[in-house]
């Protein structure tokens, strides 16, 4: 067993056991996008970061992928933590703005912009079906294109693959495809339709994490109503 803390409390867990895992069996809440239960973890999303460490020499690492080591501490709601996923969904929603879920989130922690170029794409790389198309449906139908910006999903030269067996699994796993944002201004790359109150403890100078993992806080919703 290893033994490590999180968010000042010690737990003990098995040998290759992820970060993510350890932290959701404590029920401290860590938003996932590219990560599903029964797929190889990817890291491709990061919005899953972490701090690790302490002091000067703290980092951030992406927990679906970065294994519990024996007295490691990781704090998972840091102001540094939630500054890199607010940047995280600001660059999500510039390449997939109509995703509900990508919306959702962006409600979630209280993002209110999207500073960079709005792309409108249909694909956030996360690699969700890609794997869902190799690890359970055996297939291998899709895969990765091209790198760097020409980056992209899809079968070898475009053309229609003779091992896909249209069972719709890559588009029941993508978090572009399933549920759409219904809001009447595409221009505007926040909708806020499902906006929420952000935890109003991180929000304080004197405060470096959050006070309550509770989700949802609280706090925040005796405040909303």
């Amino acid at each position: 067993m290893i033994t490590l803390t999180i968010n000042g409390l010690e737990v003990s867990v098995e040998e290759g056991t992820t970060i993510l895992e350890a932290a959701q069996f404590l029920g401290f809440p860590i938003p996932t996008l590219c990560h599903m239960e029964g797929l190889t973890p990817y890291g491709a999303c990061r919005l899953c970061v972490v701090e690790i460490g302490e002091g000067p020499n703290a980092k951030l690492v992406s927990s679906c992928t970065y294994l519990a080591e024996q007295g490691l501490k990781v704090r998972t709601a840091s102001k540094r933590v939630m500054r890199a996923r607010m940047m995280i969904i600001e660059l999500l929603l510039a390449s997939c703005p109509q995703s509900k879920i990508i919306q959702d989130l962006a409600s979630k922690y209280d993002v209110r912009q999207q500073r960079f170029r709005q792309e409108y794409e249909d694909c956030i790389l996360c690699g969700r079906c890609v794997r869902m198309c190799e690890e359970q449906m055996m297939a291998k139908a899709i895969g990765f294109r091209g790198r760097g910006q020409n980056r992209s999903i899809g079968t070898p030269f475009d053309i229609p693959s003779d091992i896909c067996r249209q069972c719709g699994g890559c588009i029941y796993v993508c978090p572009a495809c399933t549920l759409r944002c219904t809001y009447t201004e595409p221009e505007k790359a926040i909708c806020g339709g499902c906006a929420n109150i952000s935890p109003p403890c991180i929000q304080k100078d004197h405060f470096d994490d959050l006070m309550c993992y509770m989700d949802p806080c609280v706090a925040c919703e005796i405040k909303k109503e």
